[in-house]
């Protein structure tokens, strides 16, 4: 039985992530400071005596004897993120050094889950994991994008100074259950309107992409990379090649949810990217042939179901 740990255990990814890991017969200790997770997310493994439940913030330090290490904390959506632009680069900076000082200290291996938000607003399209990315570095986002970016430095140069075996991800955009109503991502954003038959608000013109990827496929994903060698550190994308726009999406939602809800026009943020989607023959090279197996409209619907138990 490996002994794992998930920081940010009890976030939207992190609560699916601990599922997983305790349906393999895994001990799992979840760490969560609650400011973006939310014990309802993990209540349904309280019971099962392989889950332990920790509330810390990584910026301290911690110490467990693990095999493995998840580390996912960190507000991942401006709404959040934005609120304490010094408190998010210390998490994606001080807490991976702390995870890593540990990783170091057990002979741990351990995962980073980046973003595909170190790419920017890119250049190149599709992205693959060799593009440098196109990132502002005092903008309102920077505080996510610089901090992430920062991890990744971090984890390859503990990999390579003191043999730290280290694993790195990229994800792109995920949706599914367990996500908050209140964390300003599209895909919330828009369910939450419908369902409440209010505007959905597109910000700019609708023309702008992203690409979706249905959260099991991310942790089929994410566990995968995990158990792959220790030569292999990534980067990988892990994110759905499927690109839709802005309009697409609000127009399936509108259809799946069957809303009167109109469309309306906002301005859009500063440095918001215009479009997103992944190149993933790396990870189909690596992880056993991975890819998403779950298309929007089948995950939207489960999405969805979620949201109308919790609006």
């Amino acid at each position: 039985m490996k002994q794992i740990l998930v920081t940010g255990g009890a976030g939207f990814i992190g609560s699916h992530l601990c599922a997983r890991l305790l349906e393999e017969g895994n001990y799992v200790i979840c760490l969560d400071n609650y400011f973006t997770g939310s014990v309802n997310n993990i209540l349904h493994l309280e019971k099962n005596p392989y889950f332990e439940l920790v509330r810390h913030d990584i910026t301290s330090p911690y110490s467990a004897e693990i095999n493995e290490i998840y580390n996912l904390a960190c507000p991942a959506s401006p709404v959040y993120y934005q609120v304490d632009p010094i408190q998010t680069v210390k998490t994606s900076v001080m807490g991976a050094i702390n995870m890593l000082g540990l990783a170091k200290r057990k002979k741990a291996k351990i995962l980073e889950a980046s973003t595909s938000e170190v790419y920017g607003d890119p250049f190149e399209h599709p992205q693959t994991e060799s593009y440098w990315g196109n990132v502002n570095p005092i903008g309102p986002r920077s505080c996510y994008d610089e901090g992430k970016r920062c991890a990744e430095t971090l984890f390859m140069d503990y990999h390579r100074q003191n043999d730290v075996r280290v694993k790195i991800i990229r994800i792109f955009n995920t949706y599914g259950p367990c996500m908050s109503p209140n964390d300003g991502r599209v895909v919330s954003n828009f369910i939450v309107q419908a369902l409440q038959n209010k505007d959905i608000t597109i910000y700019g013109d609708g023309t702008q992409t992203r690409s979706f990827q249905y959260v099991d496929d991310l942790i089929e994903g994410m566990v995968r990379m995990m158990n792959t060698g220790d030569d292999f550190t990534g980067p990988v994308n892990i994110g759905n090649p499927g690109e839709f726009s802005m309009l697409e999406l609000a127009e399936l939602i509108i259809k799946l949810t069957g809303t009167k809800s109109k469309i309306v026009f906002r301005p859009l943020p500063g440095d918001d990217p215009k479009q997103r989607k992944p190149d993933i023959s790396l990870a189909k090279e690596k992880l056993g042939g991975w890819e998403p197996n779950i298309a929007l409209e089948d995950g939207l619907k489960e999405t969805i179901k979620y949201f109308r138990t919790i609006i």
